[in-house]
């Protein structure tokens, strides 16, 4: 099957369910026909039943998953992706969905996709997507003393903050001269007078 068929054909099993929570887009990305992958988009309702249907369905037949990750995508919430491929039929789905940021909340595919453990646990303690019914959904990467979700868009890395910012010289400037340029923060770094290490001592 062709990613544009094989796209139709999950949105059509989707579809002709009478328990539609929303709706099901499908398309194609990637560029060429050796890269090109069928992307379907369901309501994160039929996030489950949307992975069921791609492993069992005969015509689709994704035996193998592949990986899972998130996006995030600020005010509009997180995007969960899922890549699953057929071994036999040699043909993947993306298999999308968008958690709000306010309870971003997404059914595991453990029991699906074993090997889907490791990578909701990633995602879980990097973006703080929670995968109800995860068997073990603790931190895997981090340590337990760490606070927040290192790839969440608004956190800020505390080595930004905590170390100078080299910047770049003016011409004609030396490390030994006096004129000095007034340091600039990267955009997305908070003053440290507001946040990190020298909160309320920066001069």
């Amino acid at each position: 099957m062709t990613p544009e068929e094989v796209a139709e054909r999950l949105v059509a099993l989707l579809t002709a369910d009478e328990s539609e929570t929303g709706p099901v887009v499908g398309s194609v990305s990637g560029g060429g026909e050796k890269h090109a992958r069928a992307v379907v988009d369901v309501p994160v309702a039929r996030w489950w039943p949307a992975a069921e249907i791609v492993r069992d369905q005969g015509a689709l037949g994704c035996d193998f998953f592949d990986w899972l990750s998130a996006v995030d995508e600020m005010d509009d919430g997180f995007d969960v992706v899922a890549h699953l491929w057929s071994t036999r039929r040699r043909h993947g789905v993306l298999l999308r969905t968008r958690v709000p940021r306010a309870d971003p909340v997404v059914e595991s595919l453990v029991d699906l996709y074993p090997g889907a453990s490791w990578h909701e646990r990633e995602t879980y303690e990097m973006f703080g997507i929670t995968f109800a019914r995860h068997p073990d959904l603790r931190p895997l990467l981090l340590p337990p003393e760490f606070e927040g979700h290192p790839l969440r868009k608004e956190f800020v890395l505390a080595a930004r903050v905590a170390k100078p910012w080299p910047g770049a010289k003016e011409p004609g400037e030396s490390e030994a001269g006096t004129a000095k340029r007034a340091p600039m923060r990267p955009p997305g770094v908070p003053d440290p007078n507001e946040w990190g290490p020298r909160k309320g001592q920066a001069g």
